[in-house]
């Protein structure tokens, strides 16, 4: 039963990830704002609302371990994983893409967790410190949509044909996709990483590697079904600024979040190898966002490999 009902939230992932990606592209469509701000905030914070519900019960259950693994473990999965197999399926014209300021956001927030994390413990004035980053991170991004919106105005309408984007599609038809993209990848996502829980526990995984790996992995399915929609349709953009934005909202609001919840100790194996693991994979996507580089099925094999490894290595 287990294995069926792990099958029924996939289902529900990929049904809900189109859907999402059909209402971020039209709404950014109508209300004149680049899908790439709206893949920031709309998209991301949906597809990581599921991290954020297992961290907050995490804490409250008294296993913060899978807390902090969830988060590490998901934006090493966001990058590798999330990026890498839809990249086998269809090259990502990230090319195409101006991502660089939201880069460098999610890098100065990589590095700022990672600070917070040498403390020991994050307690509620750590988590207020990145409440507090996240808050300008949102604020930077409203003035950026502003300022879109005012120069779209000022300047000649272009015609642009962009891929599951209909000019005529009704208002309550784009706030339909969004609110079942955004229900269905949450409640997806619990059913199989529950049923994904008790299967592993049948095998004696232990609760530190189940953070890790298959909590992690199983949080990460909304971004990849939302991201491989994206990949499908040739929007990059909503595909790089999901896996961006889901990163920022991880370690700033998820953690931010858990943490005034209760405190968070952090396991040194963290602080020795998995929270630079998760750096460097950031880190990867230099050449994609510097060097206008498209995301080939090249990359996508060697990021997944590099996934593969990386999980190989906690499991043994």
């Amino acid at each position: 039963m287990e294995w069926l009902m792990a099958g029924v939230g996939l289902l529900i992932l990929i049904l809900a990830g189109d859907f999402l990606v059909k209402g971020a592209v039209n709404l950014s469509l109508r209300i004149g704002i680049p899908s790439m701000i709206v893949s920031l905030t709309v998209v991301a914070f949906g597809t990581s609302a599921p991290e954020l519900l297992i961290s907050i019960r995490a804490v409250l259950d008294n296993v913060p371990g899978i807390a902090l693994g969830n988060v590490v473990g998901s934006n090493t999965a966001n990058i590798l994983m999330v990026l890498g197999i839809p990249a086998l399926l269809a090259t990502m014209h990230t090319s195409e893409c101006d991502s660089r300021k939201s880069f460098v956001m999610m890098i100065a927030g990589s590095l700022l967790f990672i600070a917070l994390a040498f403390t020991g413990v994050l307690t509620w004035w750590t988590g207020l410190i990145l409440l507090a980053a996240l808050a300008y991170v949102l604020g930077d991004a409203i003035r950026d949509s502003y300022l879109h919106r005012k120069a779209a105005k000022a300047a000649i309408p272009v015609e642009e044909e962009v891929e599951g984007a209909d000019p005529s599609l009704p208002w309550w038809r784009i706030l339909f996709y969004l609110a079942i993209g955004l229900i269905g990848l949450p409640v997806g996502a619990q059913i199989l990483v529950e049923n994904a829980q008790v299967i592993a526990r049948e095998f004696g995984v232990s609760d530190t590697v189940i953070g890790l790996t298959l909590v992690a992995l199983g949080t990460s399915l909304p971004e990849l079904a939302t991201t491989t929609m994206a990949a499908i349709r040739r929007q990059a953009d909503v595909a790089l600024g999901n896996v961006i934005g889901s990163n920022l909202f991880n370690l700033l609001a998820i953690i931010g979040v858990a943490s005034l919840v209760g405190p968070i100790p952090v396991d040194p194996e963290f602080l020795h190898v998995d929270l630079w693991v998760m750096l460097g994979a950031s880190l990867l996507l230099i050449p994609f966002v510097f060097m206008k580089m498209n995301i080939t099925k090249v990359w996508g094999i060697l990021f997944c490999a590099l996934y593969g490894f990386y999980v190989v290595s906690i499991v043994t």
